[in-house]
């Protein structure tokens, strides 16, 4: 191991102890808000061989099942493969079904998913002695939010500038470039913002979408104001979304990287399809056999110039230190979808700089989350289209 990493390694390891030690000061129940890449799986490892070195039970939570096999693996990388038989670890979507259980600890891994008013029923009809909650960011939804902080206050956070400056992940650049949609694209996009904005009207103007879903829940108002008003948000979304010239500029971005690993994120499933198609890249979605899957990640991970595209799936637990170059092409307004994407793309390797190019549509609603999801971010540059070759030449 270089001495870069060594001293990488050193540090992470000391952050993740202050960490430990402010959940431990708290009474063992508080969350870890850490940037990807800090580490916090090993955290949770630490907790649970901390709580149940000589005897007990302890429960992971994880969103995915891709999640479960790599936290096994955890257990095993940091020398605790010996407690598994006495550790469970379940997907949210099962966990809530559970009624009566006690563990001494209980470790929620991307908690933010697990907090809905379904998952959260986990929380009130079983019980633990011990919870460690981790996240990249605190929920952006009030509801969401407060629900944590009652759970598992915060008992330390490190925001993913902090963790670059610190040097446990790669510096980055991230590149937003905006494209134009094609004219028919345009005219569907403008009636749609159209029927948006009359609906909005219709429902009150500045509350309009929390009186859309109050009418919706309860069956008492203008129903079909609401209705319309919800179809023409989910149309605006699609048009963006799947913008033919994003497909383009992906294909001239990809273009400068031909010796390199990319990462590619889609909005939605088909536009996932089609980038690959583009690109002659592999897809990864939720849509796939888990034997696709791991076929799928064990090429990339083997072959130093390949293409992969997602779409949520890879948000969360995909682990690559050697990919450094990202396509963003569907956006949403939150910042932790952003952050997670960033984090798959800087996981610390001497030398290395991650670089992420943003698509998004112009002087559309996406330009809007464009804005919002990068807000807390550095080293964000506007880029037009009469910039664009300078960006591989230069830096901006």
């Amino acid at each position: 191991m270089n001495a870069t990493m060594t001293r990488t390694n050193k540090v992470k390891s000391k952050e993740q102890s202050n960490a430990l030690n402010a959940w431990h000061s708290a009474g063992y129940t508080g969350s870890i808000i850490a940037g990807t890449g800090f580490g916090k799986s090993r955290c949770g490892v630490l907790a649970v061989s901390h709580t149940i070195k000589d005897g007990g039970t302890a429960l992971v939570l994880v969103p995915t099942n891709q999640l479960q096999d790599q936290f096994k693996e955890e257990f095993k990388k940091w020398g605790h493969e010996s407690l598994l038989d006495r550790v469970d670890i379940l997907c949210y979507q099962s966990a809530h079904k559970l009624e009566g259980k006690e563990y001494d600890i209980v470790i929620c891994d991307e908690v933010h998913l697990g907090l809905s008013p379904v998952y959260r029923k986990f929380f009130e009809n079983n019980h633990y002695h011990r919870l460690l909650c981790m996240t990249a960011t605190l929920p952006e939804e009030d509801d969401y939010r407060q629900l944590l902080e009652s759970l598992a206050p915060t008992v330390y956070t490190i925001s993913l500038d902090e963790c670059v400056a610190k040097k446990l992940v790669a510096p980055y650049d991230i590149y937003c470039i905006g494209v134009s949609l094609t004219p028919m694209e345009l005219t569907a996009y403008k009636k749609a913002n159209q029927q948006f904005v009359h609906c909005k009207y219709l429902l009150g103007g500045y509350n309009a979408f929390d009186e859309a879903s109050r009418i919706l829940n309860t069956g008492q108002g203008d129903a079909k104001a609401a209705a319309l008003f919800f179809g023409a948000i989910r149309k605006r979304k699609a048009i963006v979304q799947h913008a033919d010239n994003k497909l383009d500029m992906s294909k001239y971005i990809s273009d400068q990287h031909k010796d390199q690993k990319i990462l590619c994120f889609a909005g939605t499933i088909e536009m996932t399809n089609a980038m690959a198609g583009e690109l002659d890249g592999d897809t990864y979605h939720s849509k796939m056999t888990s034997k696709q899957k791991k076929q799928s990640l064990d090429k990339f991970s083997n072959t130093t110039n390949a293409i992969l595209c997602s779409a949520k799936a890879l948000n969360q637990g995909f682990d690559v230190p050697d990919v450094g170059i990202g396509i963003i092409a569907g956006l949403e307004s939150k910042a932790l979808p952003m952050i997670q994407r960033l984090g798959r793309l800087i996981r610390f390797k001497k030398g290395k700089r991650g670089r992420v190019y943003i698509l998004y549509v112009k002087d559309s609603q996406e330009q809007k989350w464009m804005e919002q999801a990068t807000k807390s971010l550095t080293n964000v540059k506007l880029i037009g289209e009469e910039n664009l070759s300078q960006i591989f030449t230069n830096d901006l």
